[in-house]
Formats: structure tokens, sequence, C-alpha cells
């Protein structure tokens, strides 16, 4: 066994509490479903980019796949939303399966709207944006579409300051997708991201993505965790609702203890009480080729 699979599988070997199926899924299907009172729902989503010249049935095409986001995201309803690859023409399906008043912050990663979005999505009627901004994962983060670390494409985190209108709490939330070839711009990215606690000290935050690196055994993951300012929500649950599978499902069964490559990290200062990697789908019919991650949290 290598050292990144000894690594990744020593995640689940936590002293923490591990899966507890008693209980796990309420009434209507959902793992988590909408928050209540101090609760916030956090959830992380590659939703697979549109695929063009797919035919219907084929797994990657988007006709097919939009529903299933729809139904997914209606069941589950979380408070605050993060998605990557997602392209301008999903972004109204993506809107349309949560429930009235959600509202939407990013740009297209080409500028405006083009390119894929790591848009955040969140309900107005919990949470007000009291600013937001979108960095390219770069040497320059706000000059739109620059890449300078390696990335072929560029790369993007959103991040935006909240006030929670249920308890006048603040808190950072950030949404990324870091590049799938290059490490040293993982790394880069990495440190970029972890300058939002330096910029917020004091303030709770957390911070959703696919990061295209492994949870427990990869630089990228040792800059933001282990020797960095956040956590891994998964790590902190209380109480975790599934296996640990790998969340790069490729529209196939889930495996546990493969590759967790999509997180959701906290600052300390949050409370995660549940942690779960949604592997939902309908009969064998994926809405995406990743598995999200969903954290119950309290500020």
């Amino acid at each position: 066994m290598d050292k990144s699979r000894q690594a990744l599988l020593s995640r689940t070997a936590s002293t923490r509490p591990l899966f507890d199926p008693a209980g796990a899924v309420p009434a209507g299907g959902a793992l988590i479903g909408p928050a209540a009172g101090r609760d916030l729902h956090i959830m992380s989503f590659n939703v697979r980019c549109v695929v063009s010249g797919t035919a219907p049935g084929h797994p990657d095409h988007w006709p097919d796949r939009a529903p299933l986001v729809q139904e997914f995201l209606g069941l589950e309803q979380p408070t605050l939303l993060g998605v990557q690859e997602a392209g301008f023409e999903q972004l109204a399906a993506i809107r349309s399966g949560l429930p009235d008043g959600y509202r939407m912050i990013g740009f297209g990663r080409e500028g405006r709207s083009v390119g894929e979005y790591s848009a955040v999505f969140y309900d107005s009627r919990r949470l007000e944006v009291l600013e937001w901004q979108q960095w390219w994962l770069s040497s320059t983060p706000e000059i739109v579409a620059s890449r300078t670390w390696g990335n072929a494409v560029p790369r993007i985190a959103t991040w935006g300051r909240f006030a929670d209108r249920a308890t006048g709490a603040q808190f950072v939330a950030a949404n990324t997708h870091f590049d799938h070839e290059s490490e040293p711009s993982r790394i880069k990215s990495a440190e970029l991201l972890a300058t939002l606690a330096e910029r917020f000290e004091g303030l709770p935050s957390v911070v959703m993505g696919d990061f295209n690196d492994l949870a427990g055994a990869s630089a990228s993951y040792a800059t933001l965790v282990d020797d960095g300012p956040f956590t891994d929500a998964w790590d902190a649950a209380r109480k975790r609702l599934t296996p640990d599978w790998g969340t790069f499902t490729d529209y196939g069964p889930p495996v546990e203890g493969a590759k967790v490559i999509d997180w959701i990290l906290t600052s300390p200062d949050v409370s995660v009480h549940r942690a779960a990697i949604n592997t939902w789908n309908d009969a064998g019919r994926w809405p995406s080729d990743h598995a999200a991650v969903q954290a119950l949290v309290t500020l």
C-alpha cells in the first residue's frame, strides 16, 4: 500500500465517532435536510459541466441529469451551497431546484458569464451578504482570468461575508475548485485561501470545494488543515451519517475508502454536528460524477 493510500485510510481510523446508520436518514430521504434553529446546512457539490455531444442515456447528458440535480437539492435544501464546474446554462436549473428565496454570488472563471462557476448559492431568508469577491487563483487574484501558477485554465475562489439573520452572527464562506493537473498550483491556491482566515480574523469561516487532492494525504490539505487555520468537517463531526465514500464516483457505485477530493473545512470555532458524503441517486441514475459533501454546523 502506498503512503498516500495509507494516509487516506488513516482518516477513517480517527478516534472521532464513525458512521452510525441508526436514524441517519430522516423521513423523506434527506440525510440532513433544511436546517433549523441556530444550525446551518453546508453543502459542497461538483455538479459536472455540460459535456457537448452526449446523447440521451449517456451518464454525462445534462438534460437527463438536470432533473436529478433539482430533485436532490430540493430534498436536502442546504442553507449554503457551493457548486463547482457549473456553466452559465446550468445555473437556472440549480437555482430552480432550491426553494424560493435563494440567491447566488459568483462569475464565470473567464469573467462575467464565461467559463465554469464556483458559485455560492444561499438562502437569503436566513443569510444576508455583507460583501463578496471572486479571486482568480494566481499571483494576481483580482485580475480576471489570470493564471500564473502552472494551471492551464483559470481557477477561482468565490467568497462572501455573511450575516445570519436568525442570530446576527457574521461568518465568512468560500467556495473553490483547484486545478486537476498542477500540484504547485494547488499548493499556492491553498496558501491564498488560507489568507482569508487572517483577513477576517475573529470571524467563523467555512470553505467548500473540489480540491482535486486527497484529504489527509496532500500538500494542499496540509497547508489548509494540518499546518493551516482550518479543520476538516468530516473529522470534527460528532456524527457521520455515511461511510467514508470516495467523492469522485464517476457515475458508479460509491467505494468506501476511495479518494476524497471534495471537502468542507471550517475554522475551529465552528461546531460540526453531522457530516455526510451523499451518494443519492435515482435507481442508478446519478446527478453528477461527484458525490456531494455536507455538514450541519453551528457558528
